[in-house]
């Protein structure tokens, strides 16, 4: 998905200078973003005070949503640099585009993962005709520098590997959990989950120790280590713990996203992830003749265009505001 703000704010992100070493208890509120004329979403990160968990570093949440009168999901195509896109559906589905030419309907609990490598161009739309409610997630993962150059490519893995307990179902998207481990490729030490809690839930979660964590709230009401998480907003928890107590009185759904902290500096600008201005420069120069990032076929519409640059330099720095 596209980082479709008219005026582009640039992220300062990576670095392990703010991470913060122990357990805590952070909720993060989400800020509303149009994409198109339909559809609004709930932006996690980047936050206000928080930019990245472990290599997470863009979570959108939106829906549920009644689209049987709307056309739903429309982001004509748009470039990606330096980073991993992650679809992730509870209702409705996608239909996705790409410049490798891969063509994709993802539906819930499918993985739709985009590696953009050195360059890549993506649309993202609800097909003709399509399911009433679109419910999901969309996030970014940032590649470190020695991956970030890589070729591009698409993997969609329907079939996952699920881990359970009493009262929990936890599928697996990026890493591992349990000893249970994701297909999807990964450039750096991550885990992104879907955790599904049953009425009654009271269950504790294994963690790695040297990880940060964040939870975010998909559905329902559950308690993440005593707090209550509502639909759309996100905990971030710090590093330091092996366990994470979850309980769900009526039900609910999460998504746990992690990782070792992420060491390097960033420069995060609309849909590219660099190092320097002069690499964001370049990607949108890019973009806007036409070069490099290939071509979107079958979409019917035009592509983005890229916003202006701001005026003000953009510089790599660390992990908050």
């Amino acid at each position: 998905m596209s980082n479709l703000d008219r005026v582009a704010v640039p992220a300062a992100c990576g670095g392990r200078g703010f991470v913060v070493a122990e357990p805590v208890r952070e909720l993060l509120s989400p800020r509303p973003v149009r994409l198109g004329e339909t559809t609004e979403v709930r932006r996690l990160l980047p936050n206000l005070g928080r930019r990245m968990v472990g290599a997470w570093c863009f979570v959108d949440h939106y829906g549920p949503d009644d689209i049987a009168d709307e056309p739903g999901m429309q982001v004509p195509p748009h470039p990606h640099t330096g980073l991993q896109t992650v679809s992730w559906l509870h209702e409705g589905e996608v239909l996705h585009r790409d410049s490798t030419g891969s063509l994709q309907t993802i539906r819930p609990r499918e993985l739709g993962l985009m590696t953009s490598g050195r360059a890549i161009s993506h649309s993202e739309e609800s097909p003709r005709p399509h399911a009433r409610l679109l419910h999901g997630a969309q996030l970014w993962v940032a590649l470190p520098d020695g991956h970030r150059h890589t070729e591009p490519h698409f993997e969609h893995h329907a079939d996952l590997p699920v881990v359970t307990a009493p009262g929990l179902r936890a599928t697996l998207l990026l890493g591992t959990v349990d000893g249970a481990t994701s297909p999807g490729a990964t450039y750096t030490p991550i885990v992104g989950a879907d955790l599904a809690l049953a009425r009654g839930a009271d269950v504790t979660l294994p963690l790695e120790r040297d990880f940060e964590y964040a939870v975010l709230s998909m559905s329902g009401e559950a308690y993440v280590d005593g707090v209550p998480v509502l639909p759309g907003s996100m905990l971030y928890l710090g590093c330091g713990r092996t366990g994470l107590p979850l309980r769900a009185d009526g039900g609910a759904d999460l998504m746990l996203l992690g990782g070792e902290p992420f060491e390097e500096e960033l420069v995060m600008w609309w849909n590219f992830i660099g190092r320097s201005q002069a690499e964001i420069e370049q990607a949108r120069a890019d973009w806007t003749t036409g070069s490099r990032f290939g071509e979107v076929k079958g979409y019917d519409g035009a592509p983005l265009r890229a916003p202006d640059l701001p005026p003000t330099p953009l510089k790599p720095r660390g992990r908050v505001r």
